[in-house]
């Protein structure tokens, strides 16, 4: 069965509502033959299939109050009550994955921040065959045991995959032992050739790390930071990170040491891509969430309904 008519037959079946029988007359082939051929044309990704639940009421209103505070789209998910916090990432990386599969097409480049939350969207993406696009690596991967790395490329890899697009990896660590490494390293040509393609995204996919979370954030428990950094943090009072560029819940960054150091894109150099789409679940996220969201780091916010009220009541809250 050509390409060619999976693609015809798809085109009468889901666009013009065209009968089996119809499309059978219609391309001089039997019934059965057009069903293989819908099947085919599905599994190549010539279809996309995009299912939209309705939204809850408090879920619109949410998002509303959520878009009006902070000056974002919100696409808040009805989740399930008691439901787990791992149950309710996997219904919000669902949902994320179907938008990045909307929105990511040919000619496009699509930075990725690595990390346990855009591990499961990657988990939830289907084929959407692309031309001529790329996806990048925001920050770099390595820790002092180097074990990040494998762990950031498959993880890259498999988005890649997903849209047949190419793939560029950041070959360097998450964080510099020291700041003057940082920009003797941003000189090298593989280096910059990497933050050339950074800076031509059109679409970036991330997640909010947090200090204290109950699904653990990748880069507090895989051994990227010591005992002596996680307490200058605390004592800095930092919250949570965001592409591993630390920050507080004001927003603020910059005076972060251990930013001189980091790979990854500061807020202000996200800011520079057109479309940011944060994904966040979990109550001990908020803290982080409303300080990544100060800072302007999104302009699409995708998260559960919980959190969602959990972070409005904070960001309302008086002193």
């Amino acid at each position: 069965m050509h390409d060619e008519d999976a693609y015809r037959a798809a085109t009468m079946y889901y666009l013009q509502n065209q009968t089996m029988e119809v499309i059978a007359k219609t391309l001089r082939v039997s019934r059965s033959t057009v069903s293989r051929l819908i099947a085919q044309a599905r599994a190549e990704g010539m279809v996309r299939i995009a299912v939209e639940q309705p939204a809850s009421r408090s879920g619109a209103a949410l998002g509303h109050r959520l878009a009006a505070t902070f000056g974002i789209r919100a696409h808040v998910v009805p989740v399930r009550p008691r439901s787990t916090e791992l149950q309710r990432l996997d219904q919000v990386a669902a949902v994320a994955a179907n938008l990045l599969g909307q929105w990511f097409g040919s000619d496009m480049v699509l930075g990725i921040a690595w990390g346990t939350t855009v591990s499961a969207i990657a988990g939830h993406l289907r084929r959407y065959p692309t031309s001529a696009s790329t996806v990048v690596q925001l920050n770099g991967a390595a820790n002092t045991d180097a074990s990040g790395v494998t762990y950031a490329s498959e993880l890259i890899g498999t988005i890649a995959e997903s849209f047949g697009a190419t793939s560029v990896h950041f070959p360097v660590p998450a964080f510099f032992d020291h700041a003057q490494t940082k920009t003797l390293m941003w000189r090298e040509r593989s280096v910059q050739r990497v933050l050339e393609v950074q800076r031509r995204a059109d679409l970036a996919v991330f997640g909010v790390g947090a200090v204290t979370a109950e699904v653990p954030s990748h880069v507090y428990s895989a051994g990227y930071l010591s005992e002596e950094e996680m307490r200058d943090l605390t004592a800095d009072g930092v919250v949570g990170d965001v592409c591993t560029v630390f920050h507080r819940e004001d927003g603020t960054y910059r005076d972060i040491e251990i930013n001189q150091r980091a790979t990854g894109p500061t807020p202000r150099e996200l800011r520079r891509i057109g479309r940011r789409m944060c994904v966040v679940v979990g109550d001990r996220k908020v803290p982080a969430l409303l300080g990544a969201l100060r800072a302007r780091v999104a302009t699409d916010l995708v998260i559960d309904e919980t959190t969602a009220g959990r972070l409005l009541e904070r960001a309302t809250a008086r002193p």
